[in-house]
């Protein structure tokens, strides 16, 4: 089975960025973690502060993954275009954010993506990625 995991933008910042919310674990420590725990699980990662390329993996894996996790970032509020994207392939995608995006300010309780996604996990720190990888098996 392959995954694969986007990430969006500022989360290559995450072990230094605002760690009371974000914890202080890099996504490339935890990426370590996931592949131990899910061996037979091909798990590929992308991440990118840029819009268009964060469309052009989920176009790139839409046909041919049997899952995407993405966490947009900021985008998920935003981007009426990377919920296009989602829209537009075959591959199922998993909303996923490490803060309960609720408990925050108002603007991120919208988002783009979510109606177009197999599920939305949030709230759950790293551990909302192994809950998505294990909605896939």
């Amino acid at each position: 089975m392959k995954i694969g995991i986007i990430n969006g933008p500022n989360l290559n910042l995450l072990g230094k960025r605002e760690p009371e919310i974000y914890g202080s674990q890099t996504f490339e420590d935890y990426l370590e973690i996931l592949k131990s725990k899910f061996p037979n699980v091909e798990l590929t990662y992308f991440q990118s502060n840029i819009e268009g390329e964060l469309i052009g993996k989920i176009q790139e894996f839409g046909f041919s993954y049997q899952g995407i996790i993405l966490n947009a970032g900021a985008y998920t509020h935003t981007s009426i275009g990377i919920g296009d994207a989602i829209k537009s392939i075959t591959t199922p995608v998993v909303e996923v954010h490490i803060s309960n995006t609720f408990s925050r300010e108002s603007f991120r309780h919208q988002s783009y993506i979510s109606g177009n996604a197999k599920g939305v996990i949030l709230g759950f720190g790293m551990k909302s990625y192994e809950l998505a990888i294990q909605s896939f098996l």
